[in-house]
């Protein structure tokens, strides 16, 4: 997976940039660490490396990644939400635990008024992929073998809340089919388990995944956005390929995200960073190849956005009657 490189975070001249982009006066006084509450590997791992790789020279200062997995990202959250509003530690949160694990878990220890949102960084669709061995070659055909062996087919997720999670959980639902959860603490164990044909099919990140499918290691049968996605012309979006998922659609997304009592002057200076990032060609070059558009945005904006992602979710788990325990 190619990496942001040093240069590539020096190429945009600050002068080409926005107003709001140079207004920066805050800049951390020592280490910063962010957090992910997921594997390494993972879409997640891979934002918040790449937006370590363009603070640390900008800052001069070290900004490490420390993987923080378990309980559906929600591990790593809390540890955010209970470290000191300086700027010295930041999350690079997603819409598991930062949309969906309000609703999905009834003892959650944090709440959403106890984040700060700060900047988005990328978006796009799920997949949903099997591993070659897997007769299926499309979600019909997946579905028929779902139906004849009811629970016995096991799929993997990147982490329980997540959306990789609740969109097989979804499609489940709307097929009124059974299979067995195997959860895991990040993308890459969930890949590698259905690489090795230990689980028959996977929805991942498209973001994350995109490298299996194109090498033929992965075979993908659909993608969880509304309309059918460019880098996958061939592979139907999921609503497409049966009656029965006519309103399906799932779409995932990153962000930076901080403990709530961060002063503003910090929080506008680490959007104006983030957004620095999106500009760059390189930034936006690297997420069309993993799949993904940026989100660019004021903070207010992208707090506005995860509100909308919260109250969504909610429904959605309501209908479905899901309630799990944090842990």
């Amino acid at each position: 997976m190619a990496r942001l490189t040093r240069r590539a975070a020096l190429a945009a001249p600050i002068a080409a940039l926005p107003l709001s982009v140079r207004a920066q006066s805050w800049r951390p006084q020592g280490q910063v660490r962010i957090i992910v509450p997921a594997a390494a590997g993972g879409t997640t791992d891979i934002m918040a490396r790449m937006l370590a790789q363009f603070l640390q020279p900008r800052w001069n200062q070290p900004v490490v990644v420390e993987n923080r997995t378990g309980a559906g990202g929600t591990i790593g959250s809390l540890e955010a939400v209970r470290a000191r509003p300086d700027g010295a530690t930041l999350l690079l949160g997603n819409i598991g635990p930062q949309a969906i694990a309000y609703s999905l878990f009834r003892n959650l220890p944090y709440r959403p008024e106890q984040i700060a949102a700060i900047a988005g960084t990328v978006q796009g669709p799920n997949v949903l992929v099997v591993n070659p061995s897997v007769p299926a070659r499309t979600v019909a055909e997946l579905a028929a073998m779902l139906r004849a062996q009811p629970g016995r087919i096991a799929y993997a997720s990147t982490g329980v809340g997540q959306s990789t999670h609740l969109s097989p959980v979804l499609m489940l639902q709307m097929l009124n089919a059974e299979a067995i959860h195997v959860p895991h603490r990040g993308s890459a164990p969930a890949q590698i388990e259905i690489l090795g044909g230990n689980v028959s099919f996977l929805i991942d990140n498209l973001t994350g995944i995109i490298g299996h499918i194109q090498s033929s290691r992965l075979r993908a049968l659909a993608v969880t956005s509304t309309d059918r996605h460019p880098l996958l012309p061939d592979v139907p979006a999921m609503r497409e390929t049966m009656p029965e998922l006519a309103n399906y659609e799932v779409n995932t997304w990153f962000g930076l995200f901080g403990p709530a009592a961060l002063p503003a002057e910090i929080v506008t200076s680490l959007n104006a960073e983030v957004m620095a990032m999106l500009a760059l060609p390189d930034t936006q070059r690297r997420f069309a190849e993993l799949g993904g558009v940026g989100m660019p945005g004021s903070a207010d904006a992208f707090a506005a956005f995860v509100r909308s992602e919260i109250t969504k979710w909610a429904e959605v788990i309501r209908k479905e009657g899901l309630q799990l325990d944090a842990n």
